[in-house]
């Protein structure tokens, strides 16, 4: 599946709509032409009862009522059949479509520098699944609309040929219930799409506490934050409560008045019976229309629902999908000399930072400040898009707001602080892309050896969503691991120690040293054992460079160096 499929350029949830329906109008032909051929079918069933009956009243030939039979056995077939293979067409291509728009919203959700899109992750997260397949609901909607109206047509024809009063009044209900249900159905979308923000807001709220749950016990916040998500958890179960009695009143007010319309076709067949105008077997058969009608017309009156539903979703994911740009990236790509060079950067705390790293040099920043660091790695990961701010930033003399998105992240590679870890395995952790040839280097340089040799699966150890079963050093090593086998030609690392003992600290920042040698290397802290290992230290006070040197020179001429550092 190629990236126009996954990621169509839209705007809103009616262009959504129309993107779904065009590229699958294949299979919606196919399951409307089975799916009418089915309710033709169930349609011809009581026709064919009422001529049986007609045949036998008026003392037919034996031969003649058993082709009857036998052309009722072939209906039958075909409601079998055509109901089997149409939904099977219709439900493949719904399951199949729902899946495109979910990657869609993930491959979105997944660009760092193209998209800002005002959704937490989990609510994005539910825009990704929930809205994604009632979107992709549209597929079997439209068919089944169509072939509903088939049934009801041919219904309202064969009665009006019995008498034409009855026939109009099937015509006459039918658009009358329609007419009742549209307006009906307009509040169930609008109700459905508050219902939807609310449970993805608690989705989103959930996610954010299952990502603090080790310090809201340290400080024993927990029971607050679970107040806090019974507060959000509460809005979205009294919506869902307002959306299911809105459904319940439309759902019972499309039965009664279906039943009403069937009820005023068979005692108005009655009636004609009685009075002579129509035959015992035309009445059999408008009875059993009439019985029949109720569940086209029951789905028919569902349908405007469920496309307002669709609506609904598809304008939830037009949010993701059709956010403006943070930045539009560039054309060009890196030199070759895999230098980076920071010059008159002004964002945050950072007052026109100015400094250069050498290709294959290992240079320390130490920021005073810790907001200047953050800042600092913000800009260099392009988490803060270059037209914010002043200044300039060029990797291999190129400057970064003209690079390719796929240059970045194959030349400049920033590791946060705070050390993502996934569900998997440790194996996937360090080397998600399975392309590492420096994967038992870089766990041995990041000293996460004493976790593999820990388990006897070795890295093939299951780890927990978050890393819950690993400690705040070891998920700090592991993600540590994961930056160095990936191996870039610049790589950014911010505080990658301060959750591990001043030992391993040490063998850290000699490995580190060692694994990197030749390659452009960021380290932004302030460990004793990473500065001294560092070709140079570029000090940042107040949100400017102030000082420059090896660790060992700044720690003879600089008091405030040696004072910030020394531990």
């Amino acid at each position: 599946m190629t990236n126009t499929e996954t990621t169509p350029d839209v705007r809103t949830g009616k262009e959504i709509l129309r993107i779904a329906v065009r590229r699958n109008r294949s299979a919606m032909a196919g399951g409307t032409l089975l799916m009418g051929s089915y309710q033709a079918a169930e349609t011809a069933v009581p026709i064919l009862l009422g001529a049986i009956v007609e045949f036998a009243l008026r003392g037919g030939q034996l031969s003649s009522l058993g082709l009857a039979l036998l052309g009722l056995g072939l209906v039958m077939a075909t409601v079998s059949y055509s109901w089997r293979f149409g939904m099977r067409i219709l439900q493949k291509a719904n399951t199949t479509e729902a899946h495109r728009w979910r990657v869609a919203v993930a491959d979105r959700g997944l660009q760092p520098v193209a998209r800002d899109v005002e959704l937490k992750s989990g609510e994005v997260l539910t825009v990704a699944t929930e809205d994604a397949d009632q979107t992709a609901d549209i597929i079997e909607v439209v068919p089944l609309l169509i072939a509903s109206l088939v049934s009801i047509t041919i219904a309202g024809v064969v009665l009006a040929v019995i008498s034409v009063p009855l026939g109009v009044t099937v015509f006459a209900g039918t658009a009358a219930i329609l007419t009742v249900l549209s307006f009906m159905s307009r509040r169930i979308g609008a109700s459905t799409q508050v219902q939807q923000a609310k449970v993805a807001r608690a989705g989103a709220k959930v996610s954010d506490l299952i990502a603090g749950l080790r310090p809201l016990h340290g400080f024993g916040g927990s029971y607050q934050a679970f107040q806090a998500y019974r507060r959000v958890s509460d809005e979205a179960r009294k919506q869902s409560v307002v959306v299911a009695r809105v459904n319940g009143v439309y759902a019972g007010t499309a039965l009664a008045l279906n039943s009403l319309l069937a009820a005023a076709v068979t005692l108005w067949a009655g009636w004609l019976t009685f009075d002579g105008q129509i035959s015992i077997g035309q009445l059999v058969t408008a009875v059993g229309l009439a019985q029949f009608l109720i569940e086209p017309l029951k789905l028919f009156s569902e349908m405007p629902k469920y496309v307002m539903i669709a609506r609904a979703s598809a304008d939830r994911m037009a949010l993701v999908l059709a956010a403006p740009p943070r930045m539009t990236p560039g054309v060009e790509e890196p030199g070759p000399d895999g230098g980076l060079e920071v010059e008159a950067v002004r964002h945050g705390s950072l007052r026109g930072v100015s400094f250069s790293v050498q290709p294959g040099e290992l240079v320390a920043v130490a920021a005073y400040q810790p907001q200047a660091a953050a800042d600092l790695a913000a800009v260099l990961s392009v988490d803060v898009p270059p037209a914010t701010y002043s200044g300039v930033v060029r990797v291999g003399e190129r400057e970064l707001a003209r690079l390719t998105v796929d240059s970045v992240r194959k030349h400049l590679l920033v590791n946060p602080a705070h050390h993502e870890v996934f569900a998997g395995t440790l194996r996937d952790n360090v080397d998600p892309s399975g392309t590492s040839t420096l994967v038992d280097e870089a766990v041995n340089a990041a000293m996460l050896t004493d976790v593999v040799a820990l388990h006897a699966e070795g890295l093939d150890y299951a780890v927990r969503d978050r890393g819950a079963n690993l400690s705040g050093g070891q998920r700090q090593r592991l993600s540590l691991a994961r930056a160095l086998a990936a191996d870039p030609e610049i790589l950014v690392l911010h505080d990658p120690t301060t959750a591990v003992d001043a030992v391993t600290e040490l063998l850290i920042a000699r490995n580190v040293a060692s694994l990197r040698r030749g390659r452009t290397t960021v380290v932004i802290t302030s460990s004793p054992a990473l500065l001294d290992v560092a070709d140079r230290v570029v000090v940042l006070d107040g949100g400017l460079v102030t000082s420059q040197g090896t660790h060992r020179e700044l720690l003879g001429r600089d008091a405030e160096y040696q004072l910030a550092v020394a531990r």
